[in-house]
């Protein structure tokens, strides 16, 4: 490689309330030739970006349209409910979507959950973003319902959360376009699934001297039960160096 050539990059997409870094961290021992370029996107354009090929893989949240993309769900995330810190929901550990019924429940335009009937009491008008959506909820006009990473990446001093059952959660996957499975992405599929650098999952061979630790002890043994050239062998071995035994008159 000459250079003027820039060595390989993996560029991995992830949407907001992602946290990639313990596999970039991993990534970066054992593939430390192999610069990895984090992408952020959202949730909504993640699937387009992957089949544009902007991205070699990325983290994207389910459901998605899997038409030409491979898809590994990861993880499901509790749905929470955001709510100012003086609200009553603050006073209890969790809610029903029924204990919401009489609440302005925002829904806002890039919303990630796969509702089927959002709870409460639709707004007026909906917010075009999630954060535009906390912003009004700060303001006291109405809650909102979202995967707890978001609203911990939305964290205000005025606000908190608390879980929301018999709701849909979010489910995040890793997803890469499905005939673009290359070496790198198998890599990266390897690291996100906690296989080790030997696995034999894995495309990359076990260190050389790992195979090669325990051929000495095997050659010594080898060599341990061999017999000696030129010397007999078996029990009988020790008689024949007496000679012929002595004929009795």
């Amino acid at each position: 490689m000459t250079g003027s050539q820039a060595p390989p990059a993996f560029r991995l997409a992830y949407v907001p309330g992602v946290t990639p870094a313990k596999w970039v961290r991993i990534w970066n021992e054992r593939l430390p030739d192999v610069p990895l370029q984090l992408l952020t996107v959202t949730a909504a354009e993640a699937p387009a970006m992957l089949r544009r090929r902007e991205a070699d893989a990325g983290f994207v949240r389910l459901p998605i349209d899997r038409t030409d993309l491979s898809a590994i769900p990861l993880y499901t995330e509790t749905s929470v409910v955001v709510v100012p810190k003086d609200h009553v929901v603050a006073a209890v550990d969790e809610v029903s979507a029924e204990d919401l019924a009489d609440e302005v429940v925002f829904h806002p335009l890039d919303d990630t959950l796969d509702w089927e009937r959002p709870p409460g009491r639709p707004a007026i008008e909906r917010p075009a973003t999630t954060t535009d959506a906390v912003e009004l909820v700060a303001a006291g006009v109405g809650l909102l319902v979202v995967p707890q990473s978001l609203a911990r990446l939305h964290h205000r001093r005025d606000l908190t959360y608390r879980p929301v059952t018999d709701v849909p959660q979010s489910r995040v996957a890793l997803s890469w376009p499905e005939d673009e499975t290359t070496d790198l992405v198998e890599d990266f599929i390897g690291i996100v699934r906690g296989r080790t650098v030997n696995s034999s999952r894995g495309r990359r061979p076990a260190p050389a001297s790992k195979q090669t630790k325990d051929q000495p002890k095997e050659a010594a043994g080898t060599a341990r039960r061999k017999p000696q050239p030129g010397r007999p062998s078996g029990k009988n071995s020790r008689g024949t160096r007496r000679g012929r035994p002595r004929r009795r008159s």
